[in-house]
């Protein structure tokens, strides 16, 4: 396993990572607090922390949906919460124009899945010498995410990460394929699990994606089961009044309980692999 190392956080190396945030970077005060929140439970429970929000979202259902900040404004959020709670910050880029000011900022560059085969995006992320995660597109099968990493393996990627977001089945619908971690993993670098984002039902709200959020905890512990090295979670004070994701962002008062579980899946499974 090649480990991607962040400041003082190597993802893979037997603890399990969490990336979490609210989906957009709504604002300053929004950040805090959920960085503050996040950090407080995840020092509890040994579980090192790396927070995530976007600055903008660029693949929206609806062209009247919100969309953030955008960049200048969206990396000085993030500048802010990675100096006040000195933790570790990643983000999305959608355009290889935008890997490198944010490579000035973020510790890690999030591919969003619709993008994970825009070699061009990809090799700009690479080149920033910063760790590059990239979400498998809800179109390809676990096996298919071999040819992204060799990809970034030929851009020498100073690190690399896949992340399961779940597999387009059928209308509105995503499945979480759990073997398929396991593959992904075989290729010798960490893996992540989106449990916010595979409860998705994209489209489903007509303008808006629409998702089952109660079926986040039971994914989250069953990949904590098979084996990852992170998991990604969106997670929002208010998740209804959220301005993007907001049927599948998980509620921040409950972040602590859902966390509590997986730290004890991940226990048993570092048991079992022992």
């Amino acid at each position: 396993m090649k480990l991607v190392h962040l400041p003082g956080i190597n993802i893979g190396d037997g603890k399990l990572t969490i990336i979490a945030g609210p989906c957009m970077a709504e604002s300053e005060e929004l950040c805090h607090q959920v960085a503050g929140t996040m950090q407080e439970i995840c020092a509890s429970l040994d579980l090192p922390y790396i927070f995530k929000a976007s600055f903008d979202k660029a693949n929206r259902t609806s062209v009247g949906s919100q969309r953030g900040y955008g960049i200048d404004e969206g990396l000085k959020i993030l500048s802010s919460v990675k100096e006040n709670f000195s933790i570790p910050v990643t983000t999305d880029v959608h355009l290889p124009d935008q890997a490198k000011p944010a490579a000035q900022v973020v510790d890690i560059l999030q591919v969003p899945a619709f993008l994970c085969r825009q070699s061009d995006l990809l090799e700009a992320c690479a080149a920033t010498g910063k760790a590059v995660n990239v979400k498998k597109g809800q179109f390809l099968a676990p096996q298919d995410t071999k040819n992204i990493v060799a990809k970034l393996e030929s851009f020498n990627a100073s690190g690399i990460m896949l992340t399961e977001r779940g597999t387009s089945f059928g209308y509105n619908t995503l499945i979480v394929d759990m073997p398929g971690l396991e593959t992904m993993r075989s290729f010798g670098h960490p893996v992540c699990f989106d449990a916010t984002h595979s409860a998705q039902r994209p489209g489903a709200a007509g303008t808006s994606t629409g998702g089952v959020r109660e079926s986040i905890p039971a994914m989250a512990r069953a990949a904590v089961s098979v084996g990852i090295d992170a998991l990604f979670l969106e997670v929002h004070p208010n998740p209804s009044e959220a301005l993007s994701d907001a049927a599948t962002q998980w509620p921040l008062d409950q972040a602590a309980m859902l966390l509590q579980q997986v730290a004890a899946f991940h226990r048993v499974r570092a048991l079992i692999d022992s």
